[in-house]
């Protein structure tokens, strides 16, 4: 029996080095979005990634681009709350979006945040998938859920992506695999196969840029 969402292969050759080649070409901050208006001419293809506070998500920007600071300088005071546009040449925008599952933060800026994110992905038809990061240690939780089922309701295709790979024990990963799977199966937009990545090691960093680079 096929086991549901795989995790996504080793790259060939030839896509292991597409990967590598666009994000060679220079990954550049270009600019903080907050409002539908400011985003980017939609030029190029985009693919964005989302991911609950402290999932590692601008880690795994940093790993994926070669560039240590790159992320850090879009987190700068005023841009936490932005949707944040990163150029890979002329080839993609990488789309880094708001940590969610911020308890803290006041309840209008919590949905104004949610406003631009539905409005974000129900109207930019350059968008070709989202990657959704989940911890590892954690599996997929509630607040997950809710992005989960705004990207369906949105029909945007999304794939899982694991961080933090490298501080789960090989006993507990099957564990939390077997979690993840189970939630994706209820959700008609998940794309069927996980990446599983570790930012520390760089494990599935080659696997994750192949699979951008067929996107662009």
């Amino acid at each position: 029996m096929t086991l549901a969402f795989p995790l996504a292969p080793e790259p060939e050759a030839e896509a292991r080095e597409a990967g590598r080649r666009l994000f060679a070409r220079g990954a550049e901050f270009l600019r903080g979005v907050a409002a539908m208006e400011a985003l980017p001419p939609p030029d190029r293809p985009e693919v964005c990634l989302a991911g609950r506070s402290n999932v590692g998500k601008s880690s795994l920007v940093n790993a994926l681009t070669g560039r240590r600071n790159l992320a850090r300088a879009s987190n700068t005071p005023g841009r936490t709350q932005e949707i944040n546009y990163f150029t890979l040449g002329e080839r993609l925008y990488l789309v880094d979006l708001p940590g969610y599952g911020f308890a803290e933060a006041p309840p209008a800026l919590v949905a104004r945040w949610q406003r631009l994110l539905r409005a974000y992905l129900a109207g930019r038809a350059t968008l070709r998938r989202a990657f959704v990061l989940i911890d590892a240690r954690h599996g997929i939780k509630a607040v997950d859920e809710e992005i989960l089922t705004l990207l369906d309701r949105s029909a945007v295709a999304f794939q899982a992506v694991l961080t933090k790979a490298d501080k789960v024990k090989a006993a507990d990963r099957e564990k939390v695999l077997a979690q993840v799977r189970g939630a994706l199966a209820r959700h008609p937009a998940a794309f069927p196969e996980i990446v599983l990545t570790s930012s520390e090691t760089g494990e599935g960093i080659e696997t994750l840029r192949a699979i951008i680079a067929a996107l662009a």
